[in-house]
């Protein structure tokens, strides 16, 4: 897979920090790998105290107190009950770090851009698209992607120019497509894609295929096009040509004969123009590669149908130590520095693309691409690290994100993937669940689309802040508390709002340590966050005043919303 296959893999995404020996010497890398494992079962308890309306609400008990109802008001003054959130605290006997306080303000002015529904979702490899499996028959397969909202499947990954052979008409195979036990060469034609259409619509998603550049037919790839539009209508969002085209002179896809960048332009133009002829409605989106050096020819080439510049990422993808900084260890993926470095690099692709008026893409991402377990796989970690990763992303102006995943077993399949099948290794069951990162994930999908406000944060540690002013005038606020959930106290906040709220709920995704295996979970559950009409009171939740204090636990992605 790209990513999660045990075949040769791509190299990972260098980043802009990287040193070039670095970059080069990742190209011969190969990658495999994904995640696994979320929930705990920290139940918060809920608080019941009345609302004295146009009054401040006396503060509820502390998380770690017993559960209390505060005296109650007189009848004149009492509104209806409210049930306050109480958040898990640290483990007992926790040595507590203290944590500088955390002033959020957040103002009436906007970014300029916006989180729309739609912009999170799962990438897969193309082979994946002859899976039964992937079918509105599959009522886990369903659940998952309705509580990932309206996402996008991206099918790709290193699979498509290897082992993926396209044929509308049931020709065989051809002998010199090759795979193995675990990554077994596929064919898939039209009956795939109108199965793929019956989950798309069960699950309300959309889909970017990827067409097989590895063995050039530019007429193959532009019959599966035609019958991907015919098939997947309005639900088609964009076909990519090729998988990395840029990691081909270094794997086994055209390491041979080399490639080059002016070789693959060639063959885009050609592809293009052939799909063009069929599907002439379908954007062509590129050149899904991880060297910055491709993103402007892809820019400037010359095809007739709309361009959408697509690029991948893989932060923590130095995988023999030779660059201590791009290890996947826990301590990068919670540092300010990893959250910093990403907002580089997504910066610099978005530059490209929108001088050119172009949407920017990253279909394919994840933690790291390193083959195997690291310290980051299967832990709450990488939930708080993919829900920072997305919400950075959508701020910065890009639209889309896949986070790449494989239909494996959770038991021995790739530990980086968000998603995988319960049963025997390695295809299993197909009955899917999430894993940590799913719930990150989840947490950014579920937010009501809305415009970015400009926010301005100090103290806290590695916490990070958003807001969105949404469509019924509403504020929600995100923050993302890096603190360690072991070791940190809780973090007082000061909040800022640009208005007077009537109402503020809260739900919070929370796990007990950074290298917790499924143990992180969304309102004490392993599941989407609460509807918003059934979201407890943020703690202490002042009525009618633009500042509000509380305190949120260490190792956790709270989502605020206020109505005024």
């Amino acid at each position: 897979m790209a990513k999660f296959d045990s075949s040769p893999g791509k190299a990972e995404s260098p980043d802009p920090a990287q040193p070039a020996n670095a970059a080069k010497s990742a190209g011969n890398r190969k990658r495999a790998g994904l995640i696994a494992g979320a929930g705990i079962v920290a139940v918060a308890a809920a608080v019941l105290v009345p609302l004295a309306l146009g009054n401040p609400t006396p503060a509820p008990p502390a998380a770690s107190s017993p559960a209390q109802s505060a005296p109650a008001l007189a009848p004149a003054e009492a509104g209806p009950p409210v049930t306050y959130y109480a958040q898990p605290g640290p483990p007992a006997g926790s040595p507590l770090e203290k944590v500088e306080p955390l002033k959020v303000d957040v103002s009436n002015d906007l970014v300029g851009t916006s989180l729309n529904k739609g912009m999170t979702g799962i990438s897969l490899e193309a082979t994946d698209l002859a899976d039964p499996d992937l079918s509105s028959d599959n009522a886990s397969m369903v659940k998952l992607l309705q509580e990932i909202d309206q996402p996008v499947l991206r099918f790709g990954g290193n699979a498509v120019d290897r082992r993926f052979f396209w044929t509308s008409s049931g020709e065989a195979v051809p002998a010199d497509y090759k795979g193995d036990k675990t990554h077994p060469v596929k064919a898939v034609g039209p009956a795939d894609l109108v199965r793929l259409k019956t989950l798309l619509e069960a699950g309300d998603a959309e889909v970017s295929l990827t067409v097989d550049l590895g063995h050039y037919n530019p007429a193959r790839a532009a019959d599966m096009a035609k019958n991907a539009s015919a098939i997947l209508g309005n639900r088609l969002l964009s076909i990519t040509v090729g998988n990395e085209p840029n990691g081909f002179v270094f794997n086994d896809v055209k390491a041979g004969n080399g490639y080059s960048l002016e070789q693959y332009i060639r063959e885009l133009k050609d592809y293009a123009a052939a799909i063009y002829a069929m599907a002439p409605n379908v954007p062509i989106s590129g050149p899904g590669a991880y060297d910055q050096k491709w993103w402007q020819p892809f820019v400037d080439a010359d095809l007739p149908q709309k361009k959408i510049l697509t690029f991948h990422h893989y932060p923590l993808s130095n995988c023999d130590g030779g660059v201590p900084q791009d290890s996947p260890t826990l301590a990068n993926a919670m540092s300010r520095t990893m959250h910093d470095r990403g907002v580089n690099y997504q910066k610099a692709a978005l530059a490209v693309g929108q001088a050119a008026g172009l949407e920017t893409w990253i279909p394919e991402t994840g933690i790291s691409a390193c083959p195997g377990s690291n310290e980051t796989s299967r832990t709450h970690a990488s939930a708080l690290w993919a829900a920072d990763y997305a919400l950075t992303a959508a701020q910065l102006g890009i639209t889309r994100i896949g986070f790449h995943s494989s239909l494996l077993t959770c038991k021995g399949g790739p530990p980086l993937s968000a998603i995988c099948s319960a049963g025997a290794y390695p295809f299993g069951n197909g009955q899917m669940s999430g894993r940590a990162n799913f719930f990150g994930i989840s947490m950014v999908a579920e937010l009501e689309a809305g415009k970015f406000m400009k926010v301005n944060s100090s103290g806290g540690g590695p916490a990070f802040s958003y807001a969105l002013q949404n469509a019924d005038g509403s504020t929600s606020v995100v923050i993302i508390n890096e603190n360690d959930p072991e070791k940190a106290a809780q973090t007082s906040v000061t909040l800022t709002l640009p208005g007077k709220p009537v109402t503020g709920t809260m739900t919070q995704l929370s796990g007990p340590s950074y290298s917790a295996e499924n143990q992180t979970v969304i309102d004490g559950a392993k599941t989407e966050p609460k509807p918003l009409a059934k979201r407890a009171t943020v703690p202490g939740f002042a009525y009618k005043s633009q500042t509000q204090q509380f305190q949120l636990t260490a190792g956790t992605v709270t989502v605020l919303n206020f109505k005024y």
